[in-house]
C-alpha cells in the first residue's frame, strides 16, 4: 500500500513511453488547440456580428463554444507543456484544480447540448411560438442552471478526491488529473468517492439523455408528419448539426468509461480522453460552421473586408 504522506505534488507520465513521438505529439496538439481557440472565438465574434444569428440556438451555441474554449485550455496548455519539458510535476492543488474546472465544464456542457436539443424541439414543432416560447429570459435561466450543476458536481466530486489519503507512489500515468488517474495513486477506501461520482454520473447522463432522446422522438414524428419534402429537409438540415455534436460528445464518453480498468488499458484512457479534451472543442465549431449557410456568409464577409481593407 506504501506510507501514506502529505502529498505536496504528482508526477504526470503523459506519452513519455514515446519518446521519439514527443515532437510530433506536440506539433500536433499545438495545431489542434490553435484550431479550437481560432473555430470557437470564431463562432462567438461572428454571432455578435450578424443580427441573424440573435437567436436562442446561437446563445446556446456561443455558450458552448465558450465551454470548449475553457475545457480545451484546462488541459491542453499542460499536455504540451509535458511534451517538451523534462520536469512533468504538477502540485497537488494544482491538479485538483485542473480536475474541478475540466469536470464542471464536462457536465455543463453535457446538460448544454440537452438544452439545445429542446430549443431544437420548440423551433421544429413549434414554429411559429418559437420566439415566444424561447424568451430571453428563459434562455438565460436555461443557461445559468447548467452552469451550476456543472459546478456543483464538480465540487462534490473534487471533495470527495480531496478527502483521499495519497501515497509516497504519486506518478499518475496520464497527461491530465483525470479521475480513475487520481484514484489508481490513492492509499486510502475509494469507496465514498466511486459511490459519489457513480451517483452524480448516472444520475447527469441519464437525465441529459432523457432530455435529449425525448426532444428527438417528438422531433421525428413531427418530421414524419410534415406533408411538404422542403419542410422535412429544412427540419432535418435544423438538427443534423446537433445530432452530431451529441453522438461524439457521448460516444467517446461510453468509451472513456467503458474500458476495463487494467494496466493494459491505460493507453486507450489516454488515447480516449484525448478525444474528449482535445477533439471534441475543435469538432463542435467545424459542425456547426460548415453546415451553417450564415455563419459560412459572415465569415465570408469578414475574412473579404479584412482582405480589402486599406493597410493603416
Amino acid at each position: 500500500m506504501g506510507n501514506r504522506t502529505s502529498v505536496t505534488s504528482f508526477v504526470l507520465v503523459g506519452f513519455s513511453e514515446y519518446p521519439h513521438l514527443q515532437t510530433l505529439l506536440f506539433l500536433v496538439f499545438l495545431t489542434i488547440y490553435t484550431v479550437t481557440l481560432l473555430g470557437n472565438l470564431g463562432i462567438i465574434v461572428v454571432r455578435k456580428i450578424n443580427s441573424k444569428l440573435h437567436t436562442p440556438m446561437y446563445f446556446f451555441l456561443s455558450h458552448l463554444s465558450f465551454l470548449d474554449i475553457c475545457y480545451s485550455s484546462v488541459f491542453t496548455p499542460k499536455l504540451l507543456e509535458i511534451l517538451v519539458v523534462q520536469d512533468r510535476s504538477i502540485s497537488f492543488r494544482g491538479c485538483m484544480t485542473q480536475f474541478f474546472f475540466g469536470c464542471a465544464c464536462v457536465f455543463t456542457e453535457m446538460f448544454m447540448l440537452a438544452v439545445m436539443a429542446y430549443d431544437r424541439f420548440v423551433a421544429v414543432c413549434n414554429p411559429l411560438l418559437y420566439t415566444v416560447a424561447m424568451s430571453p429570459k428563459l434562455c438565460a435561466l436555461l443557461v445559468a442552471g447548467t452552469y451550476m450543476w456543472g459546478g456543483l458536481c464538480s465540487v462534490t466530486i473534487t471533495y470527495s478526491l480531496v478527502q483521499l489519503s495519497y501515497c509516497e507512489y504519486n506518478i499518475l500515468n496520464h497527461f491530465a488529473c483525470e479521475y480513475s488517474a487520481l484514484l489508481s495513486v490513492s492509499c486510502s477506501d475509494p469507496f465514498f468517492s466511486k459511490m459519489i461520482c457513480l451517483i452524480i454520473s448516472i444520475v447527469s447522463e441519464a437525465g441529459s439523455l432523457l432530455i435529449t432522446l425525448a426532444s428527438y422522438v417528438v422531433i421525428v414524428v413531427t418530421i414524419i408528419r410534415m406533408p411538404s419534402k422542403g419542410g422535412l429537409q429544412k427540419a432535418f438540415s435544423t438538427c443534423a448539426s446537433h445530432l452530431t455534436a451529441i453522438s461524439i460528445f457521448h460516444g467517446i464518453i461510453l468509451l472513456l468509461y467503458c474500458v476495463p480498468s487494467s494496466k493494459s488499458s491505460w493507453l486507450l484512457v489516454k488515447v480516449a480522453t484525448v478525444l474528449y479534451t482535445v477533439m471534441i472543442p475543435m469538432l463542435n465549431p467545424l459542425i456547426y460552421s460548415l453546415r451553417n449557410k450564415d455563419v459560412k456568409d459572415t465569415l465570408r464577409r469578414l475574412i473579404t473586408s479584412k482582405l480589402h481593407s486599406p493597410p493603416t
